[in-house]
């Protein structure tokens, strides 16, 4: 653990500011500004109450004074208190004493308050944004250090004194960017919708604009969702009045009025064609009234470049160099040599590839929009004896809901009453419908097909399976791949070396070779304009953004660009047996008593599996279930990995296992012969003994998905070279499976560690290597593996959380959709790039002869932008080749109650 501590606050659900060179677990106090708790030391300001826990108070006498004490005791000061896990109070020898004070203070002076704060950012379209909004927050008063990664969306901040962080959030929002603290913030917390948005550049602008706002503690906007989260002290119509200065709409979400908006794009529309027509105007009086033209040019360059021109403004006070800087110089440059006709196309056309991008990028957010919109915003809730329709955000936890026939199920919950099908596709991509019963789980946004369900609520919105997938989807598109880092690179090189070498070509030829002042500059206009990577930057995350997008729509949780990336290059998939391969649903399929009776051999193994979560246990408690034998309680149970399981049972200790479990001299030739026959039919086989005896076996079968063998021979279809098996499982068992199912190579009988060490092994051979298990018993493996795909992610919240990939459904054949949704997205990003290099070279190529007019520079530019975009869209189009036949058994109809 590092010796810095890092404040966690309890309340807002806020992520804290981090406290520099504070020790962790020793005695400390805080600054009058800040916060922080390590372990369980407590820290006070002087104008803020705060509890960790209990509540506590200080003494009058200890006002002005301050104690801290390890882990436990309580730091109080001024009029405030704060207490971590125990209560307490000050009073005058713990708090007042004059030898604690001068104590505190020299661990104060010891451990210096610099002070490192984390703001979400959002607006930011390129490196090129995040360069500059590092440069102008690093020359602000106070700020010793700034560093902006555009990859993450977050900007670190180290300062001093924390009063220098007030001036950040202006910096920020003149740039036209947002910010969103990580740090524990007391001001309403609300989620807009955002109209006007073109470009990643808008989303930047927003957060800086109102992250300067000393109401605003926080803002984060999400370019791809089209969505703001601001946590703020000032009135909701405080902050769309300073939307509206910027040229933005934002409504709240759940009010009417963000449900009933205008069209996006209404605005901007309108103002293309206001310009476009004086913009007609000027062409007509070039014809017929030549004096009158160029004011006409001019009232389409000032309609269609008023925005521009002002997110220009803020771009240069950070100077930075965005693609509006480029074109505002472009078009006032083509102005200023009387080009008013070039200058007017420029602007017009520049609104118009704007225009074409965002309705593009807005076919990108309805990847996921789709999930937003899948829950209902009221309920049936339960009052008294009657069902009452609510809103479901006063719904709470274990409040009892009527879900009706071909309503929505607006929370998780658990079926208390009824029986249905439930149409679970908004969760798992899955069509068939799943037979829910009494204690089944239900997800919100999934549909109930036929008959009334009561079901009681286990979750609230907010930590929904849907909310979940959501975030992780919102945050996934918001990570940025190893393409698009190096994109990101290369524009920061790229549009400075452009943009000087624009400058020079305007001086240069004039002063050493006496040209054409007129002709050079225009020349050079046109270089600023090629200088813009608008179409190069983008060019990677639309298709990011798109594909992680469409597998969420069809079940599969990419956590990352990066892991979608790693998707498109692997060459083996190692999977786990139970439960990925096969059904996950084993049976007792024999019962072989040596030393005991079948009934007493099934009660006392059931006593011993009942402690365990293992399928295989629990086909055994079953199997004694329905025989309605008692299990009786056993004492000392103990797990042996890899083996089985031992326990204490009426004063004898008994084993259950495999064959590894026991002593070999305990196996006659005939128990032998046995185990292999049974083995070699694809049985698992349980072994009942003491240390001294072996009492008989039960035999296990679990067979293979229906979906699992056609996903096998589709991943070799994909170009996937081996697949394997790694199992704990007898090799005669696993050998069958692994017949049945098409895996090419098997490896039986491992123990977790020896998972891992096969995992390595294929990697050590150059292979990219996917693990698929549950989430749970594989977590190395999983960890270990290039990619971690976890199956059944809808019901595990570990399986969510420890996989870089899930598969919502038990269904293995979203596994070769998915490689081939990677490998299409990596295609489109490498034609996009080459696409976008392409147009800049020959642009290169045409200025300097004189053969590409300004107007043309700029629809390469702002045409290659909406072409990138609309070529990132097919991945929308992208389905998994699923075959109904096969994918419509589920564990619940394997196993009706």
């Amino acid at each position: 653990m590092s010796n810095k501590s890092t404040t966690t606050a309890l309340h807002n659900d806020a992520t804290p500011t981090k406290l520099v060179a504070v020790p962790a677990c020793q005695d400390d106090c805080c600054t009058d500004e800040a916060t922080t708790t390590e372990c369980h030391d407590a820290c006070c300001t002087g104008e803020t109450k705060a509890v960790v826990e209990h509540d506590d108070c200080c003494d009058d006498d200890c006002h002005g004074k301050t104690k801290a004490t390890e882990c436990h005791d309580a730091c109080c000061a001024g009029e405030s208190t704060t207490v971590a896990e125990h209560d307490d109070c000050c009073d005058d020898d713990a708090c007042c004493d004059d030898e604690d004070e001068a104590e505190t203070e020299a661990k104060s002076a010891t451990a210096e308050t610099t002070m490192e704060k984390t703001y979400q950012v959002t607006g930011m379209d390129c490196g090129n944004c995040a360069l500059t909004l590092e440069k102008a927050v690093a020359k602000l008063p106070g700020i010793q250090r700034a560093k902006v990664n555009f990859s993450t969306g977050k900007m670190s901040v180290v300062v001093a004194d924390p009063q220098a962080l007030q001036s950040i959030s202006k910096t920020v929002a003149q740039l036209g960017y947002q910010l969103a603290a990580d740090s524990k913030t007391t001001g309403a917390q609300d989620t807009f919708k955002i109209t006007g948005m073109d470009c990643g550049g808008c989303a930047q602008t927003i957060e800086k604009h109102l992250g300067s706002l000393p109401d605003v503690q926080a803002v984060t906007v999400n370019f791809a969702t089209g969505s703001m989260a601001i946590t703020h002290t000032n009135p909701v119509v405080a902050i769309q009045a300073e939307l509206a200065k910027i040229g933005y709409g934002g409504t709240v979400v759940g009010t009417p009025s963000s449900e009933k908006q205008p069209p996006k794009l209404a605005k901007h529309t309108q103002t293309v064609l206001l310009a476009g027509i004086f913009l007609a105007l000027g062409y007509l009086g070039l014809m017929w009234l030549p004096a009158l033209a160029p004011v006409a040019f001019a009232a389409s360059m000032v309609v269609s470049g008023w925005q521009p021109l002002r997110s220009a403004f803020y771009a240069l006070k950070s100077k930075a160099l965005d693609m509006n800087v480029l074109m505002v110089a472009a078009a006032l440059g083509a102005a200023l040599i009387g080009e008013w006709q070039e200058g007017a196309l420029v602007v017009f056309l520049f609104a118009i590839g704007t225009l074409l991008q965002n309705k593009a990028v807005e076919k990108t957010r309805h990847s996921i929009k789709g999930l937003l919109d899948l829950t209902p915003d009221t309920a049936l809730v339960q009052v008294g004896n009657e069902f009452i329709q609510r809103a479901v955000s006063s719904v709470r936890v274990a409040d009892i809901l009527q879900i009706q026939a071909g309503a929505k199920i607006p929370l998780d919950g658990l079926v208390v009453q009824g029986a249905s099908s439930v149409n679970q596709a908004p969760i798992t991509g899955e069509a068939n419908p799943v037979v829910k019963q009494v204690d089944d789980e239900v997800f919100a946004g999934t549909i109930n097909q036929e008959g009334a369900l009561t079901v009681k609520v286990t979750h609230l919105s907010s930590d929904s399976t849907i909310a979940r997938i959501i975030a992780m989807v919102e945050d996934a598109q918001a990570q940025k791949a190893p393409a698009e880092a190096f994109i990101d690179r290369f524009a920061k090189v790229y549009t400075p070396i452009v943009f000087a070498l624009a400058l020079l070509t305007m001086v240069i030829p004039p002063l050493f070779f006496q040209a054409a002042f007129a002709t050079w500059f225009y020349r050079g206009l046109e270089l600023l304009v090629v200088a813009c990577p608008c179409a190069l930057i983008i060019s990677t995350p639309v298709a990011i953004v798109s594909a992680i997008g469409r597998a969420a729509k069809n079940g599969v949780l990419i956590k990352g660009g990066n892991f979608l990336e790693k998707a498109g290059a692997l060459t083996a998939v190692a999977f786990d047996k139970t439960g990925t391969i096969t059904a996950g649903q084993p049976a007792v399929s024999g019962v072989y008593p040596f030393a005991t009776n079948e009934q007493t051999l099934v009660q006392t193994l059931a006593a011993l599996e009942a402690n365990t979560t293992h399928p295989i246990g629990q086909a055994i408690t079953q199997a004694a279930q329905a025989q309605d034998l008692a299990i009786p309680a056993v004492t000392n149970f103990q797990n042996i990995p890899g083996k089985g399981i031992q326990a204490s049972l009426a004063g004898t200790t008994y084993l259950a296992g495999t064959a590894a479990l026991f002593d070999p001299t305990l196996f006659t030739k005939a128990n032998l012969d046995q185990l292999q026959s049974l083995q070699a039919s694809g049985q698992t086989i349980v072994l009942l003994g003491t240390a001294t005896k072996l009492l008989g076996l039960v035999a296990v079968a679990d067979g293979i998905r229906p979906t699992s063998k056609q996903a096998i021979a589709q991943l070799a279809n994909v170009g996937i070279k081996e697949t394997v098996m790694l199992t704990g499982d007898n090799p005669g068992a696993a050998a069958k499976i692994a017949q049945d199912a098409g895996i090419t190579t098997v490896a039986a009988n491992l123990l977790p560690d020896q998972k891992v060490q096969a995992i390595a092994a294929l990697q050590q051979k150059g292979q990219t290597v996917a693990m698929v298990g549950d989430g749970i018993n594989d977590a190395p493996a999983l960890a270990l593996a290039d990619v971690g795909i976890a199956m059944g992610g809808a019901g595990t919240d570990t399986a969510i959380e420890t996989a870089d990939i899930v598969l919502m459904a038990d269904n293995l054949e979203k596994l070769p959709f998915m490689i081939r949704l990677s490998r299409q997205a990596m295609g489109i990003v490498k034609q996009n790039v080459a696409f976008a290099l392409a147009i800049k070279l020959l642009a290169f190529v045409l200025i300097f002869p004189g053969w590409l007019p300004l107007w043309a520079a700029v629809l390469s530019d702002s045409g290659a932008a909406v072409l990138v975009t609309l070529n990132a869209l097919r991945l929308l189009r992208q389905k998994p080749a699923v075959n109904p036949a096969k994918s419509g058994v589920t564990s619940q109809q394997l196993s009706p109650k």
